[in-house]
C-alpha cells in the first residue's frame, strides 16, 4: 500500500503512507510557526536547519541527518523547547527515510513528551500518527493501532477533518494488514468523507487507490474497478501521471480477472506510454504483461 512526514523548524508532516517509509511518498503538512530568538545557539541552529533543507532537497540524507543532529544539539543547549521539538521531528523524519526506524522512534517519543507538556494537542495527534506509521513500517501493524486510536480521539475533538482523512486511511491500512477487511473498508470510507469535506484531491486519489486494492484482495472486482477508476480520475486532475500508471496497472489486473482482455490491454497501452515518458522501471514488465494478454485474445 502506498501511503508516508517531514518536520522542518516550522512544520511537522503526518505520514500518509507508513508502508512507504524509506521510499518516495506523498505527504501532508501541518504547520507550527516559531519566533526567531537572537542568541548564538539559535543562530547556529538556524544555519544547521538551512543546510539540512538544502541537503534534503538534493536527496543527501546522510548530510541532512548530520545537520539536523547539529540543530538538535544547538536547540537543546538553548533550552528552546519548541525549536527542539521541531528539530527532533525533522531528525526523526530523516532517520525514517533512511530506514533507521529505532532512531526515528526515539526522536518522535521525545517530541511527543515536549508536545504533551506544552499541551499542543494538534501536534500530539500528528506525532502519534508518525509513531504508528513506524510500527507499520517495521512490520508490526498491531502495535500501530493504539497510537492511531489515541490520535483519532484527539482529532475528533479538534474537528480536524484534513487530519482525520489521513488518519482514517492509515488506520484502514493497519486493519487491512492485520486481516480485518470489513473494518478496513469502513475506515477507508470515513477517510473519503473527510477528504471530500476539505477538498483534499490527493487524499481522495490515494484513498480510492488503497480501497480499490483492498477490494481486489478480497475478490470484489466490481468494487475494485469502481474505486480504481475514481483514483485514476483524481490523479489525472492532479497531473500525477506516474501515480495514474500505478493505478492503471491494478485496473488492468481487475479486467484480466474478469476475462476482459481488451480493456486490460487498453489500460496497459496507457501505462506503457507513461512508462516511456517517465522512464519508469516497470516498462519491461508491463510490455510482457500486454504481450501475454494479446496472445490470449
Amino acid at each position: 500500500m502506498s501511503y508516508r512526514s517531514n518536520l522542518n523548524e516550522t512544520h511537522q508532516r503526518a505520514v500518509t503512507d507508513p508502508s512507504s517509509i524509506g521510499r518516495s511518498v506523498v505527504r501532508t503538512s501541518l504547520q507550527t510557526r516559531f519566533h526567531p530568538r537572537f542568541t548564538l545557539h539559535n543562530a547556529m541552529s538556524d544555519n544547521d536547519k538551512h543546510r539540512a533543507r538544502i541537503f534534503l532537497h538534493r536527496g543527501d540524507l546522510v548530510q541532512a541527518r548530520a545537520a539536523w543532529e547539529a540543530a538538535v544539539a544547538d536547540d537543546r543547549a538553548s533550552s528552546n523547547s519548541q525549536a527542539l521539538s521541531a528539530s527532533l521531528g525533522n531528525l526523526g523524519n530523516t532517520c525514517a527515510l533512511m530506514n533507521d526506524l529505532l532512531r526515528a522512534e526515539q526522536c518522535y517519543r521525545e517530541v511527543l513528551q515536549i508536545q504533551r507538556t506544552e499541551g499542543n494537542l494538534t501536534a500530539v495527534a500528528h506525532t502519534l500518527v508518525n509513531l504508528g506509521n513506524l510500527h507499520i513500517a517495521s512490520d508490526h501493524p498491531e502495535r500501530a493501532r493504539p497510537y492511531y486510536l489515541e490520535a483519532l480521539d484527539l482529532m475528533r475533538r479538534l474537528q480536524d477533518s484534513r487530519g482525520l482523512g489521513i488518519l482514517y486511511t492509515n488506520l484502514a491500512l493497519q486493519e487491512a494488514r492485520t486481516g480485518h477487511w470489513a473494518q478496513a473498508v469502513t475506515s477507508f470510507k470515513q477517510a473519503l468523507d473527510h477528504h471530500r469535506i476539505v477538498g483534499n484531491e490527493e487524499g481522495l486519489a490515494v484513498t480510492y487507490s488503497q480501497l480499490g486494492k483492498c477490494y481486489l484482495d478480497q475478490g470484489d472486482l466490481l468494487g475494485a474497478e469502481r474505486c480504481l477508476n475514481n483514483a485514476s480520475e483524481h490523479y489525472i486532475k492532479l497531473g500525477n501521471e506516474p501515480a495514474e500508471a500505478a493505478v492503471l496497472r491494478y485496473l488492468a489486473t481487475v479486467y484480466e480477472a474478469r476475462h476482459d482482455q481488451t480493456s486490460a490491454c487498453r489500460c496497459l497501452d496507457r501505462v506503457i506510454a507513461l512508462d516511456q515518458r517517465y522512464a519508469l522501471p516497470e516498462l519491461q514488465t508491463d510490455l510482457s504483461h500486454r504481450a501475454r494478454l494479446k496472445q490470449a485474445e
